[in-house]
């Protein structure tokens, strides 16, 4: 477990020795959040001590992980992803600078292989034989592609509306995929019945605390990626478990003395799919939504982490966005052109948050902003092609060429 000495409830505040609780609070089953010796850690994980670490990746903060030894990790490249600054983003934001965080280089092409691989160190130093999770696509696809590198058995369950890249993406990389007739609620309520009845590790989003701990990562990168703190960082939210994990980050470098101050989150969610900005501009209780939209990564009708999640925004002095998927299509294009990332919807949100944030008057002049995309658009090509329409088709001809430009339809 490295330095963590403590889980404690983000609900009631119970705090629970690491060997207690497998998952969630036992007074109160609400989510915990682990705790590290940070009075240990602050002479120990310095600027100088990671100027002179050689890693790369989330093994880099194996001190601020529940890892116990590094070759527990997914022996693949995982985080420290490209962070690019894009002055046409700034231009239309009306703000000092604007990055892009590409974190669909990672190996599964998603986010999630930060959380999974974290997830999958503890099953392994737990005695752990066969994961099981529930996804709309990206932490399933991310879990079973990690675990093949280990050689480890996953079981995993996916709505039937899942797009057909990540269900292939499962099925090539060796899990046992398990589509549901019902929705992603359903897929992950299957699931946890599931781990209890055959004793499979969990590794569900906002149920299994550790996957928090290596979503926290990507803040630790940020940090030390731009030598300084942004002013605000864009997330695309669903269960609301990496808005959550971001927040931690941040909060542990400042913990430790590494950044002097914190950052504004801005939780950008799709309007179908916006428990967790209702419940942080109302009475900051969840409550039920459709779930629908067009981006599948952050659809969910119930956020599994919306408790902590609304506290992570209303601590950093954040604010919630939530945005059509008219616009969320639009993105996809725009943040193409604008950067050169090429993003699944979800992740596309965060620059439909952005563009809305500004026309909101919500940013300021002398801001820093990240945008962080979570999943490559190579995810869901349909949805790509709903948003840039189909190409031009010709015989192989010059005349046919000729017309095409003619017509002022290219050159």
């Amino acid at each position: 477990m490295g330095q963590a000495v403590s889980l404690k409830c983000g609900s009631c505040g119970r705090v629970h020795k690491p060997a207690e609780t497998k998952y969630t609070c036992l007074s109160c089953g609400g989510n915990v959040q682990l705790e590290y010796d940070y009075a240990a850690l602050r002479g120990k994980l310095t600027r100088e001590s990671l100027a002179k670490n050689p890693e790369r990746g989330v093994a880099r903060y194996l001190d601020l992980l529940p890892v116990a030894k590094k070759e527990s990790l997914p022996p693949l490249q995982i985080g420290w992803t490209p962070l690019y600054n894009c002055p046409a983003l700034a231009k239309l934001g009306g703000v000092k600078a604007a990055y892009v965080k590409d974190d669909g280089r990672n190996p599964s092409c998603s986010f999630k292989d930060r959380a999974g691989a974290v997830a999958l160190a503890r099953a392994l130093e737990t005695g752990e034989k066969i994961i099981t999770a529930a996804s709309t696509g990206n932490a399933a696809s991310s879990m079973a592609c990690l675990a093949a590198s280990l050689g480890v058995k996953t079981i995993i369950f996916v709505p039937k509306t899942a797009p057909a890249a990540k269900i292939t993406q499962l099925l090539v990389f060796g899990a046992t995929v398990i589509t549901v007739d019902g929705t992603y609620d359903d897929a992950f309520n299957l699931c946890i019945e599931a781990s209890k009845e055959y004793g499979w590790y969990n590794r569900n989003t906002g149920y299994n605390p550790y996957t928090r701990e290596g979503k926290k990562t990507v803040s630790f990168e940020l940090c030390e990626q731009l030598a300084t703190v942004p002013d605000v960082v864009f997330v695309p939210v669903g269960d609301g478990n990496i808005i959550s994990g971001v927040w931690k980050g941040f909060v542990e470098f400042h913990k430790l003395g590494l950044i002097d101050r914190l950052p504004r989150l801005a939780a950008v969610q799709a309007e179908g799919s916006a428990a967790i900005k209702n419940a942080f501009e109302g009475d900051g209780k969840i409550k039920p939504v459709s779930g629908d939209t067009v981006a599948d990564s952050i659809s969910v009708s119930i956020p599994r982490d919306g408790h902590i999640a609304v506290n992570a925004i209303k601590e950093s002095g954040g604010f919630a966005v939530s945005v059509p998927d008219a616009d969320i299509l639009k993105a996809i294009p725009a943040l193409a052109r604008a950067s050169g990332v090429f993003a699944e919807p979800a992740a596309a949100a965060s620059y439909a948050g952005f563009a809305a944030a500004a026309k909101q008057g919500r940013l300021k002049a002398s801001d820093t902003a990240v945008l962080l995309v979570t999943g490559n658009g190579l995810k869901d090509i349909n949805s790509a092609m709903k948003s840039v329409g189909a190409p031009h088709l010709i015989k192989p001809a010059l005349s046919e060429l000729k017309k095409l430009v003619s017509q002022q339809k290219i050159a």
